[in-house]
C-alpha cells in the first residue's frame, strides 16, 4: 500500500496519560520491583512491562502474575501495589513538552470565540465569515467564497483524555496537578473504569478512543459538523494503545520511553501498524498497512509539528484578550478561569 500524505486537518486530540502525559512508568516499575524482591523475583523486563502498558488493570495483573508466579493471590498483590502506589505517585510530574502542548491545543478555543463573536457574549472582534482570510501555513489567504475556502480556517481543535487508569488511581497521580487537566473538560475524560466500556474492551480494543470522541461530539456546539475518526490524531506510549487507536480508524503519534521504543527496535513499523500480534487473532481489516502513512513516531513531544496535522495554533498574546480571560464551564460546578495567564480550576 503507498503511503497516504494528503489527510483532513486534525479537529481533535485524544490522549493517553500514563508515559504519555505523566512520567509514572518508572515509578509504576519500581512499585512492582519493590513486591518482586520482597518475594524474591528478578526485577520486571521491559519485554514483560511491554505487555502491561496501556492494557486495563484486571488484563495486566493476570499477564503479570501468569509470568511472576507470586506465592500470594491476586488481591494481596494489588493491595501491596497499590501501597506502594500511594507513596509514589503523588509526586507524578509531566512529561517533557506536554504542558506547552496542552496550553497550546486548549487556546485554539480562540477561533472558536474569533469566527462566533456570541461564544465571548458579544466581546470578542465580529469576523465576517463569508469573507474571512484563512490562514495557510501562517500567511492569510485571501477568501474567493467561503464555502471554497473554510477547510482553511484556523479550528478549534478539540481534547479528550482516554486512560485505562481508574477513577481512584487517576486521583491519586493528578490530584495535584489540577492545572494540568484542567484543559480536559469533566465530560472528555474517559478512565478505564468507565461503565459505557463493556468489561474485557479496554486497549488494544477501540472501544476507550471511540468513546473518547463521541464525548466530543456530543457536547460540539450548535451548528459544529461531527468529528470524524480520520480527523483524530491519538496521542500513545503503548504498543496496545497504539493499536487501539489504529483499530479505531484514528491516525496516531506514538512517543515510547526509549526503554520500550528499544525493546521494539527494528519492528518500528510494525508498530505504527498495529500489526505487533500483542493482541492476539484480531480483524485484519481494523489493522494498518506497514508505512501506510497513519501513525508516527516521536521521540519527543517537545515543539510538537501543529502545521504537519492541519493545526494553527494562536500566539500566547491571545490570551490577554478580555473575551479569553472570561470563566468557562468545563463541568457540573467545575469552572476553569485564566488569572494572570494561567488556568486555575476553582
Amino acid at each position: 500500500m503507498p503511503t497516504r500524505t494528503e489527510f483532513p486537518p486534525v479537529r481533535a486530540c485524544l490522549f493517553d496519560m500514563d508515559g504519555l502525559l505523566l512520567d509514572t512508568e518508572d515509578l509504576y516499575t519500581l512499585c512492582v520491583n519493590l513486591v518482586l524482591e520482597k518475594y524474591q523475583r528478578g526485577k520486571l523486563p521491559w519485554s514483560i512491562k511491554a505487555k502491561l502498558q496501556g492494557r486495563p488493570g484486571p488484563e495486566a495483573t493476570k499477564l503479570f502474575h501468569d509470568w511472576a508466579q507470586l506465592p500470594i493471590d491476586h488481591e494481596e498483590y494489588r493491595n501491596q501495589f497499590y501501597a506502594l502506589q500511594a507513596q509514589h505517585f503523588p509526586g507524578t510530574q509531566p512529561l517533557p513538552g506536554i504542558e506547552k502542548l496542552l496550553s497550546d491545543l486548549g487556546r485554539t478555543r480562540y477561533w472558536d470565540i474569533k469566527y462566533d463573536p456570541a461564544a465571548a457574549n458579544g466581546d470578542a472582534p465580529v469576523v465576517d465569515k463569508e469573507n474571512a482570510d484563512p490562514v495557510v501555513n501562517g500567511k492569510a489567504k485571501k477568501a474567493t467564497t467561503f464555502a471554497s475556502t473554510l477547510p482553511e480556517l484556523p479550528h478549534r481543535v478539540h481534547i479528550a483524555l482516554a486512560t485505562s487508569s481508574h477513577e481512584s488511581n487517576f486521583r491519586l497521580k493528578t490530584n495535584h496537578l489540577t492545572e494540568l487537566f484542567s484543559v480536559f473538560e469533566g465530560h472528555r475524560r474517559v478512565l478505564g473504569d468507565d461503565t459505557r466500556i463493556p468489561p474485557g474492551r479496554g486497549k488494544p480494543l477501540p472501544d476507550i478512543y471511540l468513546l473518547a470522541l463521541q464525548t466530543i461530539n456530543d457536547s460540539l456546539p450548535a451548528g459544529e459538523k461531527p468529528i470524524t475518526p480520520e480527523e483524530c490524531l491519538v496521542f500513545e506510549d503503548s504498543v496496545p494503545g497504539v493499536e487501539a487507536g489504529r483499530r479505531a480508524g484514528m491516525r496516531v503519534i506514538w512517543c515510547p520511553h526509549p526503554m520500550l521504543k528499544k525493546e521494539y527496535t527494528g519492528r518500528e513499523k510494525e508498530v505504527l501498524a498495529a500489526r505487533t500480534g500483542e493482541a492476539g487473532q484480531v480483524d485484519l481489516h481494523q489493522l494498518g498497512e506497514i508505512d501506510d502513512g497513519w501513525a508516527e513516531y516521536l521521540p519527543t513531544l517537545v515543539d510538537f509539528p501543529y502545521a504537519k496535522y492541519g493545526m494553527t495554533i494562536p500566539p500566547y498574546e491571545v490570551e490577554n484578550e478580555p473575551f479569553m480571560k472570561a470563566g468557562s464551564v468545563i463541568d457540573k460546578g467545575e469552572v476553569v478561569q485564566v488569572v494572570e495567564n494561567v488556568a486555575v480550576a476553582a
